[in-house]
């Protein structure tokens, strides 16, 4: 069989690969698409990003309810039908997945199904269910994602034992659930399990959840696991696991103390691997660096010319947008234009009770790296809007550089802060001096008013929050 020829092969369907297959196309790029999945979208549409939000959303309702006594407003007990769940987040995921087809279609990106196996540089083999098919590219971008580490002493090859691909399954709401990991996933996930009726006992090998966030963004986010899970142990570590009949025996490790403990089920979230073996790799000059991921230059080319690399297989942060922003660089660059990931203000937001978003730099990465700083906070306790919602648990703060008062990072806990940091990213990629954002009039009475009134308190004006005004010398002093 003869080999295809085109200008691009992007391996991998997901937020990263349909992007930089989709931009190609709109550059007037012959393109096409391998993806071994069904259904387009890679992890975030299939077995993250989406159900995980769904499943969140859904739990949310249930929360709110909860929550609505006081307000003069009861509910009777929720009765859970895990079945039409299971099929109205999927409902969701077919949705989108039928949208992405049909703008590869509209864009003329023709969609190959099957596995990509790299037999030079110039060269991508996919199995499919038609057989084998070689395609001839002049330029490839690697965008196959990654998956849920599974360490081997958690392995016993049950399903009593899950990664968050099986737990968005959602096939049954176990009396007692662990969590290895107070990451994000760990979090988001036992917080669903949670409010569905779990026992949840999470376990965090750190001393603090959420690792990369500032401690004072974290704090309600613990205060809320504290309450809704049945225990959070931190600086805990899990030795060993094994099935002991229908329930999974953990021995773990905590202040010298062993103790072993029977669960229904586990939750393993202790971080993501590249998808980097078994694409033939070796056969090219793309070179892995020692944690799996694939070594790339700012404009995302990797150490073979013909080939890119973008999303979780370059390491950083493994978030879609960030992805679907280096696709965009590696096409560029592809096509001649002047393009590079470098100084890209990549948002982080964690999908909590209460959610916990943040963009630039961080308090913490400030303390390490020895930069002074101002930091301006402004409590959701004093916001009108944070009232009318029940949810006064928020904080919003900025970063800010004393002598030249530019916005160096933002930073914000609270009911629905994914939804208010993209105006710390344009703050902070544009550069704005928090008399910028002091001067943008905000809707009243909103959440986004914290932003405002935060870059107020750094000016000592806050209408509604009391501090002191101190002049500029003194915040420099105090940045000191």
């Amino acid at each position: 069989m003869d080999p295809v020829k085109t200008e691009i092969v992007v391996l991998g369907g997901g937020p990263g690969g349909y992007a930089a297959a989709f931009y190609a196309a709109d550059k007037e790029k012959k393109v096409i698409l391998v993806d071994q999945d069904k259904r387009l979208g890679g992890v975030c549409l299939n077995r993250g990003c989406i159900p995980s939000k769904a499943l969140l959303h859904a739990t949310h309702l249930i929360r709110e309810a909860r929550r609505s006594s006081p307000r003069g407003i009861h509910f009777a007990d929720p009765r859970i039908d895990l079945a039409q769940m299971r099929s109205w987040k999927e409902s969701i995921l077919d949705r989108l997945g039928q949208g992405i087809a049909g703008l590869a279609q509209k864009r003329g990106v023709e969609v190959l199904q099957g596995r990509g196996h790299f037999e030079d540089s110039r060269t991508l083999r996919v199995e499919t269910q038609a057989g084998q098919k070689f395609i001839n590219y002049e330029t490839a971008v690697v965008a196959v994602g990654s998956k849920p580490a599974m360490p081997s002493a958690f392995d016993l090859g049950s399903k009593r034992v899950m990664t968050s691909t099986e737990a968005l399954e959602l096939e049954e709401v176990s009396d007692e659930l662990l969590v290895v990991g107070g990451g994000y996933i760990g979090l988001e996930l036992g917080t669903v399990y949670a409010t569905l009726g779990s026992k949840v006992t999470l376990v965090e090998l750190l001393d603090s959840l959420l690792l990369g966030a500032d401690s004072d963004l974290v704090r309600p986010v613990m205060r809320y696991a504290q309450e809704a899970f049945k225990e959070v142990r931190l600086k805990t570590k899990v030795l060993k696991m094994a099935t002991s009949g229908k329930q999974i025996k953990v021995t773990m490790e905590s202040e010298k103390q062993r103790t072993e403990e029977l669960y229904d089920r586990v939750l393993v979230c202790v971080g993501r691997a590249p998808n980097c073996k078994d694409l033939g790799l070796e056969n090219t000059k793309v070179e892995i660096d020692d944690q799996g991921f694939i070594e790339v230059t700012p404009q995302r080319r990797t150490a073979d010319p013909a080939i890119y690399a973008i999303g979780d297989v370059v390491g950083g942060a493994l978030l879609a947008h960030k992805a679907a922003k280096e696709a965009r660089i590696a096409v560029e660059a592809i096509v001649g234009e002047t393009s590079s990931f470098e100084d890209v203000v990549i948002p982080a937001v964690i999908f909590t009770d209460p959610e916990v978003a943040w963009c630039g730099l961080t308090e913490a990465e400030a303390k390490e790296k020895g930069i002074a700083v101002q930091v301006a906070k402004f409590p959701w306790a004093a916001s009108g809007r944070a009232m009318t919602l029940d949810r006064t648990d928020g904080v919003t703060k900025l970063i800010i550089e004393p002598e030249t008062e530019r916005i160096l990072g933002v930073g914000i806990v609270g009911a629905g802060a994914g939804e208010l940091i993209s105006e710390g990213v344009l703050a902070v990629e544009m550069g704005a001096t928090a008399k910028d954002l002091a001067d943008c009039v905000h809707p009243h009475p909103t959440l986004s008013e914290t932003l405002m009134e935060c870059a107020e308190v750094f000016y000592g004006y806050a209408t509604h929050t009391f501090m002191r005004k101190r002049t500029g010398s003194a915040l420099r002093e105090a940045a000191r």
